[in-house]
């Protein structure tokens, strides 16, 4: 007996975009370190954001996601047209972000830091897990874990920890580079632990979600294009 129950892919892309924005305001919020995937947008503005006040956490990660866009083709050393698509993602992510980030949540004892701290790691992996149940191109990030996995044929959860724990080392760069030495900002006590964890995290959720979900499309055309184009391209 099917036991799956169905969950349309275009709903677990806004979700899980959405899961990812609210779940790093949390981190953020927290102040012990945030997802080791934003840290370098995080860094980017708050530097920027110095002169540019325009440049909200958002925006800087149109920056980021941008230019690891282009560094996913240059990898893979062709285009996808329907990468262009991530780009969307991105501005769809950002500006969640930046809406989340307005909510105010208040001052914060340390317990309340934690909490806040481990709920916005567990949403993160889980909006990670729900992005890559869906054909729709994710925000960069995800899309670079999706594809490295599929051209590399290494697992998912797999990739996923490698490219966090680059992501960390990157922040911690720009950390010493724009606030000097002894003085970080972004990455906390909280960051490396969950670099660590990320990828096993987001495996257990895949399990989970395909255990109890099937993931169709209410949009069979849409789905062609993007299926269509990506087995063009391979």
């Amino acid at each position: 007996m099917d036991k799956q129950r169905s969950f349309p892919a275009e709903a677990a892309y806004i979700l899980g975009i959405l899961l990812l924005a609210f779940g790093t305001s949390l981190m953020t919020v927290a102040d012990l370190g945030l997802s080791m995937v934003v840290a370098p947008a995080y860094l980017l503005h708050l530097k920027l954001s110095e002169w540019f006040p325009a440049i909200t956490f958002g925006r800087a990660e149109y920056i980021v996601q941008v230019l690891l866009l282009i560094g996913l083709c240059v990898g893979l050393k062709k285009f996808r047209p329907y990468f262009l698509f991530s780009f969307f993602s991105a501005i769809f992510y950002g500006a969640a972000l930046d809406l989340f980030m307005l909510i105010p949540f208040g001052p914060l004892g340390t317990p309340g830091r934690i909490v806040f701290f481990v709920i916005g790691a567990l949403l993160c992996a889980l909006g990670v897990s729900f992005v890559l149940h869906t054909y729709l191109a994710p925000e960069v990030y995800e899309l670079v874990v999706k594809e490295v996995s599929l051209a590399r044929n290494i697992p998912s959860n797999r990739v996923k920890t490698i490219t966090d724990c680059s992501y960390l080392t990157v922040a911690v760069i720009l950390s010493f580079l724009f606030f000097g030495f002894g003085h970080f900002e972004g990455v906390g006590v909280g960051t490396l632990p969950y670099a660590l964890c990320a990828g096993t995290l987001v495996g257990f959720y895949n399990r989970v979600l395909e255990r109890f979900f099937r993931f169709p499309t209410i949009f069979p055309r849409l789905e062609r294009y993007f299926v269509d184009k990506a087995e063009d391209e391979n």
